[in-house]
């Protein structure tokens, strides 16, 4: 099975209170598995507040609804051995 690595990392963002946020991390191969993602070490459900989903392959989003002052902190991707945060 080949290597899949990031090739467009996440972007730190700002966001406010409320609001919703999405982050955005591309690998090299479609259909990657061992995917992972974080926030403040905590992994993360697909579930009503967190929408996590994969976008022509190989775009994974997270997007964060409604966050609160409680969310603020690191948001990391997992792929593998490779790692993006914001």
């Amino acid at each position: 099975e080949p290597d899949v690595t990031i090739v467009s990392g996440l972007r730190d963002t700002v966001v406010s209170e409320g609001d919703d946020v999405t982050f955005r991390c591309q690998v090299s191969h479609e259909n990657a598995r061992d995917v992972e993602w974080k926030l403040q070490d905590v992994a993360l459900q697909n579930n009503e507040m967190n929408e996590i989903s994969v976008e022509k392959g190989k775009v994974h989003t997270l997007t964060l609804r409604k966050v609160t002052e409680q969310d603020v902190g690191t948001v990391t991707f997992r792929v593998g051995r490779h790692t993006s945060t914001a």
